[in-house]
């Protein structure tokens, strides 16, 4: 056990000290030891007395060393109860001879000895004891020779023991164990509302775990003991001597300090005991009022500071605790401490006392128990009262103090100090007179803190009043003013008694005073005051406060101040005007004010009253300082300059307080609606008081003004709820302020009225009410008088300010609400739309634009988004206001939008119409399910109010749009026209048949009518435009393009989109009119119409017309609608156009006349399925008219290097005239004309087209005649293409024609193909003759090309159905291979590899003739010679023979210009003798037919001679030129041949074609050597080239030499 090992570890220690000087001690130390290990635990050491001795024993020897051990050992013994009872006498006799020696450490160890000896089981119970104990502990307390640590410890222990010895009474008396707060004082670092608080909450607590106790008369021992003490400690305060003590003096401080911790802690000793009660009321209250005295000079200890202020806590503490059973007394010591606050004492004695007074100020229920015992006394003094006054006194010497600025300082540094949590203190360093000053502001501190604390103990018992049901909270809806209840009369009471003396100083105070934790703090009393007056209902107290509080918000330079700055003469006088102007600089003063402020009226804005117009003048001037531009806060003003202002820091203080501005008035939704009016009221008065019958007003006015319009928005706006008791109010101020001179004014009235009305009627108040308009409930009705007189107030302001106020800006201003209001909230209005729509029609009538452009706004958005919402018996009327608007001729895009609208409100009837149809199907279904009942039912459910007459609606708008439709403003009229056929066009589907015929007749044929009447009647002469300005004295006019610049030319604007209405129409719903009872006679107007349009109009007009019936044919050919009789009207149409159009050219004249081409074109590709022979051959003779109006000598187009744009749609049109397989028949008839135009011939359509012509035509055509050149037969002698040219056919014409009719030609079939090839083939080879004329021209180039598609085609097609009528087949072969043969022979030998101009081309032109003239050529040799299968004999001699004459430019000129030859020449002569060489050759030849064998025989001798002459010629040269060398084209030549005939491999029967004699050939066919046979017939000019100057030339010779050896079987012997 560690307590037997620390008690042995002791003993041995002492047996170690004690071994030389006291051997005694040693032997009973080992002893001990011993006897120590025979015992157990601490309770056998207390049974055996021989252990204590041993310590005591070594206690006696004074020796200091073994004197600490033997104490500790004594310590330990009595802490582990190891010693008996009966030893305490023997412990106190040796613990009292160690306090007699000098040692500290043996006097400390002495003392805490006794403290462990207190709190053990030991501790003295006996007077004797006792007193012997507590006599050592002030023995050394009292000792002159005690060090200051044992005075200090000894003070400490005798207080521990004084503490021990109540503690034990007590318990002995079985009293509550509850104590008092040992705190002295509230404490000073916190603020003075915190410690009320606390103070309160603590008291009440204390108050709660313990009642009062019954006053007992007898004491048991213990109580017996300590009211001994007692006695002697109050003797002992009062200077005498204590006689159970036995002790002569002790420092009176220490004794008041030890009676103030017995007063403070044991507070249930004194009330319940009554020995105790007697000694506090004799004595200790006798002490006090004798140390309290200061008439008298005090001496000595009394005289100190320190004893002043313990005997000042000990009647703080009679006062607080003991109140109420020593009223006497309490009150003499109050009256006693309120009269030293008037004395001329010094400062400290002043604060001691002040610092008391404060304390009960600060705590609630001491202040309140004052005031119950005195001040509603009658008997007793008004304590409290006196206090306050006192309080106030103090603080009013701030006034006549010498150093007022810098006592104030100080104040506020006291105040800063404690908000922060820290004592104030001053240097060490500071002079006398700083000393003094802090003093002074000491006092004013302490008497502010004590006025604060009043203040905040009455609205803290004012709030317990409220906890506890005396008073009713200013939020309650009921605004009672009774107060019941003696919590609520005593807080009353106070509140009268004080209000005024508080008001004084802290106002005081708080005008001096810049410190912001001062400010603060009064500030908060400000508060706290008012809100208990206001619970109260203390109005006199409560607007005095108020008031107060609101002078201290806006600091507004007076006009001393203002003219002194304006005289200053550093100062200019504009700036200085403008800084002046509404100058204001918010203090931290100010700022916490108004949030003072703010806090009051948020806690009392059901109680307020009247006194609402005092906060409203403050927070007016408030927003006023906000929206100023000259206003600021100190801080900002004082440490930055204007213009480096930070703008988030200047305005962080404008911020909060404009939050906490809109807030306040925010929270009016929790006002009961009597505060609510009161307010209302209020800011009427402060609005109404600026309002002057002079239009100028100063900017404060205004803004006053706009702070009362501003705020009773934000309460209607918080107050939707139950707006109904104060709309009324707010319209009547806005009314108003709308009706005054001022425009500003005017203004502000109009835009608060708009957020109110948009607030009211989007607020809850009216959902429901018209969310479905066309089906009025029975429930809905219910209301409905109520509803209805409501939704009229919300909205007659808006009519009033209209129809009354003949200003335009109010008109406007009301204008722009009820577009806002429709924007918003347009689906809630049900009951006032009768007299909306009159509203805005009335402004259909103004004059002025912006008027009209407002309300059509409105208009607007009801026909976009609120025909759903509106009554049914006001949807025409709103149709027909919208036709107003488009009639008005104020602003033109008003009226086209109005016809925009018009368009929307067809959406919405034709869904109307969708709905209606689907009911009424449900409903039949219905009927016919559960029969006549159901139908009953129905009928009795809906309403006469429900029936929407769709049908109606329909043609009221039609009627607007027709009425709009001859506006003399042609966007208008052209807007509804486009409108009318849109609408039509787009619903058209979802109409009757009865429908369509009443817009067809009542809307549609009356436009078209009218439209053609007015044109017809309309002016011609020009327009001059809008007037710009004036240059050089001239007037300036807009620019008005032609197309546009006469009324005539407007309207023609108009038919077009009349005509594309029409279009329309026709496109989408033309088998749905066929179905009309009318539409017969209709279709002759319509055609009527158009052709008058095509014939008379102008050019748009008449391209309308055209594309009206492009559109129409286009759209219903392709679905099979249409018949044969609407193909040939459109036929009779288009021919009437051609035969009676203008003789003369120009633009429009020629784009009529594409359209119409195009329009052929069309009909016939839409309608091909109902064409026969005879309509085919009418479009025909009808399109010729066209083309021939064409034919002119001359066309600039031509001569600039284009098509005529007539020209270029008669090429478009061509290809879609190909004939179906229904008029296969028609191909020839085609490709004859195509051809006669190609070869500018009449063919017989031409004629009969012309007979056509001169038959319907009544009288010949004005205008030089044409006179047609007589052209001969297709298959006559050639004639040259300027026939065509002549005839008025250009060049770039053909160009283009020829591939047309080469691609029409290959599309044909076989059959008309075969029949037409020769003439097409005619036809390109006088085209490709052109090239002699015009080389470089392109004419030429795309024939040839052509040509060769067609006789590739052609020799390559099996003409198997052709040959039927074998005879017929051949003649046309024959002529077929004529033309061919005739257009090689002309182009081949006359233009192809010859110079045909002396000009020099380019290289790339070059390139490309002699790159075609090899096509041709390819084609000719390998598509026509070798594939040919019917070819004539004679027609392969000729084409052969085409060939040569080619091949034999170059061998027939003379070897001097032979060099001259151009290298392309040279290249296509070479190039046929090479093709040639092909033909003969069997490996060339395998893979074709055999008729190509037939080629070959008749090639071959021509070839031989050929090259007999080629090499003759070259062997000829040579000689005659002798050494020179020859020409190279000569020597290419002669190569070339050589090696082709050492190529050329010929079959058994080319080789039978040779001429050589007969006995080679047999002998050559037996041993079949044929292959190499025409070798043989070259063998003797082989011979001659042996000689040959030319190398190359010898060794083909050679090489061919060995062949025919070869052929012969011929070898060397050798």
């Amino acid at each position: 056990m560690a307590f037997m090992a620390a008690l042995e570890a002791d003993l041995r220690a002492l047996s170690a000290e004690a071994r030389r000087r006291h051997p005694a001690v040693k032997d009973a130390a080992e002893h001990a030891i011993l006897k120590l290990r025979s015992l157990s635990g601490p309770s056998e050491i207390a049974q055996n007395e021989d252990i204590l001795r041993m310590f005591l024993m070594a206690c006696s020897v004074k020796s200091v060393k073994l004197s600490v051990i033997g104490l500790s050992c004594l310590q330990k013994l009595i802490s582990h109860d190891a010693v008996a009872s009966s030893a305490l006498k023997e412990i106190l006799a040796t613990l009292k001879d160690h306090a007699e020696m000098t040692d500290e450490i043996v006097q400390l160890k002495t003392l805490q000895t006794m403290l462990i000896l207190f709190q053990s089981h030991l501790h003295p119970e006996s007077e004797e004891s006792m007193s012997q104990a507590l006599g050592i502990c002030l023995y050394l307390l009292e000792s002159s020779r005690s060090s200051d640590s044992v005075r200090n410890t000894a003070a400490a222990t005798f207080r521990q023991a004084v503490a021990l010895v109540f503690d034990n009474v007590i318990r002995a008396e079985s009293l509550p164990s509850g104590k008092a707060s040992s705190a002295r004082l509230s404490s000073r670092v916190t603020s003075v509302a915190d410690n009320v608080t606390h103070s309160f909450s603590h008291t009440l607590s204390l108050a709660s775990n313990s009642g009062e106790p019954a006053i007992r008369e007898n004491l048991s021992d213990v109580g017996k003991l300590g009211l001994r003490l007692l006695e002697d400690l109050t003797a002992l305060a009062a200077g005498g001597s204590a006689t159970w003590l036995r002790v002569h003096s002790l420092h009176r401080t220490f004794s008041l300090d030890i009676l103030e911790f017995v007063l403070s802690t044991y507070v249930a000793i004194f009330r319940a005991l009554l020995s105790y009660q007697q000694v506090l009321r004799h004595q200790i209250c006798s002490l006090l009022m004798t140390s309290l005295r200061t008439n008298v000079e005090l001496e000595g200890e009394a005289g100190e500071p320190s004893f002043r202020r313990l005997v000042l806590r000990l009647v703080s503490h009679v006062i607080r605790l003991y109140s109420s059973s020593l009223v006497t007394e309490s009150e003499v010591f109050l009256n006693m401490l309120v009269k030293v606050t008037r004395q001329d004492l010094p400062l400290w004695h002043q604060i001691l006392v002040l610092e008391i007074l404060r304390g009960f100020c600060v705590e609630a229920c001491t202040l309140r128990l004052l005031f119950q015992t005195f001040d509603m006394n009658p008997v007793n003094t008004n304590v409290v009262e006196n206090i306050v006054r006192a309080l106030a006194l103090v603080v009013a010497t701030i006034q006549a103090s010498d150093s007022s600025e810098e006592t104030l300082a100080a104040v506020a540094g006291m105040f800063s100090s404690k908000a922060k949590g820290i004592e104030w203190s001053m240097d060490n360093d500071a002079s006398n007179a700083a000393v003094l000053v802090a003093s002074e502001a000491h006092t004013i501190t302490l008497a502010l803190e004590g006025l604060l604390g009043v203040v905040f103990t009455i609205a803290t018992l004012t709030d317990e009043a409220l906890d506890v049901g005396e008073l009713e909270s200013p939020k309650c809806e009921s605004n009672s003013m009774e107060c019941s209840g003696q919590l609520a009369l005593l807080c009353m009471a106070m509140v009268n008694s004080t209000w005024l003396t508080i008001l004084d100083s802290l106002s005081l105070i708080l005008m001096r005073s810049q410190g912001e934790a001062i400010i603060l703090e009064i500030l908060k009393g400000y508060q706290a005051f008012t809100q208990a007056c206001g619970v109260l209902r203390a109005i006199e107290p409560l607007n005095s406060f108020l008031a107060s509080l609101c002078k201290f918000t806006i600091n507004n330079p007076n006009e001393g101040e203002k003219k002194s700055i304006l005289q200053s003469p550093g100062s200019k006088k504009s700036e200085t005007s403008m800084d002046q102007r509404d100058s204001i600089i918010l203090t931290p003063k100010n700022v916490q004010a108004l949030r003072t402020l703010f806090n009051v009226a948020h806690r009392l804005h059901n109680v307020l009253g009247p006194s609402w117009v005092l906060v409203l003048e403050t927070l007016s001037a408030l927003d006023r300082a906000i929206h100023s531009p000259h206003a600021s806060t100190q801080e900002v003003s004082a440490s930055v300059s204007r213009l480096s202002r930070d703008t988030s820091g200047q305005y962080s203080d404008f911020h909060i307080l404009s939050s906490l501005n809109s807030q306040l008035f925010e929270s009016s939704a929790l006002m009961n609606i009597a505060a609510v009016k009161s307010l209302l009221s209020a800011l009427h008065q402060l609005s109404s008081q600026h309002i002057s019958g002079s239009s100028q007003l100063s900017g404060q006015q205004i803004g006053s003004i706009s702070f009362s319009v501003e705020r009773m928005a934000s309460i209607l706006v918080n107050n939707l709820h139950r707006v109904e008791p104060i709309w009324d109010q707010i319209a009547a101020h806005h009314l108003e302020l709308a009706n005054c001179s001022n425009p500003q004014l005017r203004s502000m009235a109009l835009d608060s009225l708009d957020q109110s009305i948009c607030s009211v009627v989007g607020s809850e108040k009216f959902q429901g009410i018209s969310s479905a308009p066309h089906q009025f409930q029975e429930s809905q009705m219910v209301n409905e008088s109520e509803t209805v007189s409501f939704e009229y107030a919300v909205l007659s302001p808006l009519v009033i300010l209209y129809s009354s106020n003949k200003n335009v800006d109010v008109q406007m201003g009301a204008l722009k609400i009820l577009l806002h209001v429709l924007e918003r909230h347009g689906e809630k209005l049900s009951y006032s739309w009768p007299s909306i729509l009159h509203m805005l029609r009335m402004v259909t009538n103004a004059s002025e634009k912006d008027l009209i452009s407002l309300g059509f706004q409105s208009i607007r958005v009801i026909m976009n988004e609120g025909l759903a919402t509106i009554p049914v018996e006001c949807l025409d009327e709103c149709i027909l206001v919208t036709g107003a608007y488009g009639t008005q001729k104020t602003e033109i895009n008003i009226s086209l939008t109005a016809v925009g609208l018009l368009w929307t409100a067809t959406d919405f009837v034709v869904k109307g119409l969708i709905s209606k149809s689907v009911e009424q199907a449900n409903h039949m279904n219905e009927e016919a399910q559960s029969g006549a009942t159901v139908k009953e039912t129905n009928i009795k459910q809906v309403s006469p109010k429900q029936v929407v007459d769709y049908n109606k609606l329909f043609f009221s708008v039609f009627s607007v749009l027709q009425k709009l439709g001859s506006d003399d403003r042609p966007e208008v009229r052209n807007s509804a026209v486009r409108t009318l056929f849109q609408t039509l066009s787009t619903h058209g589907q979802k109409l009757s048949k009865s429908m369509w015929e009443d817009c067809l007749w009542l809307y549609v044929f009356p436009m078209l009518e009218h439209v053609s009447h007015l044109a017809s009647t309309s002016s011609r002469d020009e327009w001059q435009g809008k007037e710009l300005g004036t240059r050089a004295g001239k007037a300036v006019h807009m620019l008005i393009h032609h197309s546009r610049n006469t009324a005539q030319k407007q309207w023609d604007e108009t038919i077009v989109l009349v005509l594309g209405g029409i279009a329309r129409l026709l496109r989408s719903f033309f088998p749905f009119l066929q179905q009309l009872s009318k539409f017969s006679s209709g279709w002759v107007l319509l055609l009527d119409f158009i052709k008058n349009s095509i014939l008379h109009g102008s050019k748009e007009v008449a391209l309308a017309a055209i594309n009206c019936l492009q559109t129409f044919v286009g759209a219903n050919c392709p679905k099979g609608n249409l018949e044969s009789s609407y193909v040939k009207s459109v036929l009779d149409i288009y021919e009437l156009v051609l035969q009676t159009s203008p003789n003369f050219k120009n633009d429009s004249t020629d784009k009529v006349k594409q359209e119409v081409l195009r329009g052929l074109g069309d009909l016939y590709v839409q309608a091909q399925s109902l064409f026969n022979d005879e309509m085919y051959l009418r479009l025909m003779a009808i399109m010729h008219l066209m083309i021939k109006a064409t034919m002119t000598p001359t066309d600039y187009d031509s001569e600039l290097g284009s098509i005529p744009a007539v020209q270029r749609g008669i090429l478009e049109i061509i290809p879609m005239l190909r004939p179906t397989a229904i008029l296969s028949s028609m191909w020839t008839p085609l490709l004859l004309e195509l051809l006669c135009y190609l070869n500018g011939q009449e063919g017989p359509l031409q004629k009969n087209s012309r007979q056509i012509h001169d038959q319907n035509s009544g009288a010949p055509v004005d205008g030089a005649k044409r006179t047609l050149v007589e052209r001969s037969r297709l298959n006559g002698s050639g004639t040259k293409l300027d026939s065509a040219v002549s005839c008025g056919w250009g060049i770039l014409f053909v160009e283009k024609l020829v591939p047309i009719i080469v691609n029409l030609f290959l599309e044909a079939p076989p059959s008309e193909r075969f029949s037409a090839s020769p003439e097409v083939i005619h036809g390109l080879g006088r085209c490709m003759n052109t090239r002699r004329d015009n080389p470089r021209g392109t004419l030429w180039r795309i024939s040839a090309e052509c040509f060769n598609r067609v006789v590739t085609g052609e020799v390559r097609q099996d003409n198997a159905d052709c040959k039927s009528d074998v005879n017929s087949y051949r003649l046309s072969r024959a002529r077929f291979w004529k033309e061919v043969a005739d257009v090689y022979e002309t182009f081949l030998v006359g233009s192809c590899g010859r110079v045909l101009s002396s000009d020099v081309p380019s290289a790339d032109s070059n390139t490309a003739d002699e790159t075609l003239e090899m096509s041709v050529l390819t084609v000719f040799g390998d598509d026509i010679l070798k594939l040919q299968k019917d070819a004539p004999i004679e027609v392969l001699q000729r084409l052969v023979n085409c060939l040569d004459r080619c091949a034999s430019r170059t061998g027939s000129l003379p070897v001097q210009t032979v060099g001259l030859l151009p290298l392309h020449c040279s290249r296509f002569s070479l190039s046929c003798l090479q093709m040639m060489f092909s033909l003969c050759s069997c490996i060339a030849k395998a893979s074709s037919c055999a008729a190509a064998s037939e080629a070959s025989k008749v090639s071959i001798p021509i070839l031989m001679k050929r090259c007999e002459v080629i090499l003759g010629q070259f062997l000829a040269d040579e000689n005659d030129l002798g050494e020179h060398p020859l020409p190279s084209v000569r020597v290419k030549e002669t190569i070339c041949v050589l090696q082709e005939l050492a190529r050329l491999i010929i079959d058994i029967n080319t080789a039978n074609a040779l001429n050589i004699p007969t006995y080679l050939k047999e002998a050559l066919g037996k041993t079949k050597s044929h292959r190499r046979a025409h070798l043989l017939s070259l063998l003797p000019t082989f011979s001659e080239l042996v000689v040959s100057r030319e190398a190359r030339v010898r060794e083909l010779v050679q090489v061919l030499l060995r062949l025919i050896s070869s052929e012969l079987g011929l070898q060397r012997l050798t």
